[in-house]
């Protein structure tokens, strides 16, 4: 069994649908890091995303057994909608952005993914960890950890999307049982 703990980056102040951008987090808040590394298991492995928000945080975390970056972890991919704001795209296509967040599924944004894939791919990389190490810590984005959640939980995409999951959070779960130990937890 391994206890995934899912770290979401650090903000990046953006406000526009970032999936695949690749922008920097602002990790300038060194006490909730602090907090956030006397939380995290001791001798925990760290894996990240392969975007630049994510490799960052899980540096900052400190000193750990780093596991190489893997793309199957990055945010959903917003394709056309990369880097727009939502009342931008709304007003070009209100029907198809709203059925894309109202009723998640396998709809998907032009040349992007459909929140079905992002789960696959998710739950795909969570497959291929689990088992390495008792404790995993995964630095992710808001996607990812409700992809995880909606699985551990035994969710809906709906009921995940209900829940919050704030930047230099963690979400704690385990896939084999599946179990939600914490949500959205600020330490």
């Amino acid at each position: 069994m391994t206890r995934f703990w899912l770290v979401r980056h650090g903000p990046t102040h953006a406000k526009a649908m970032i999936g695949w951008t690749d922008l920097a987090a602002d990790l300038s808040d060194t006490a909730a890091l602090a907090r956030l590394r006397a939380h995290l298991p001791a001798g925990a492995p760290v894996i990240s995303s392969d975007l630049v928000r994510a490799i960052a945080t899980a540096d900052a975390l400190g000193p750990r057994l780093r596991l190489a970056h893997d793309p199957d972890l990055r945010e959903i991919h917003f394709g056309q909608w990369e880097n727009r704001g939502f009342a931008e795209v709304e007003a070009e296509t209100p029907d198809l952005i709203r059925a894309f967040w109202e009723t998640p599924g396998d709809i998907r944004p032009p040349g992007g993914e459909s929140w079905n894939d992002l789960g696959s791919r998710t739950w795909a990389a969570l497959d291929r960890l689990h088992g390495q190490a008792p404790d995993l810590i995964v630095v992710a984005h808001f996607g990812p950890i409700l992809a995880a959640l909606q699985r551990a939980g035994g969710m809906t995409a709906t009921q995940a999307f209900g829940h919050k999951i704030d930047n230099l959070s963690v979400t704690c779960l385990t896939l084999d049982p599946p179990q939600v130990h914490g949500v959205n937890h600020r330490p």
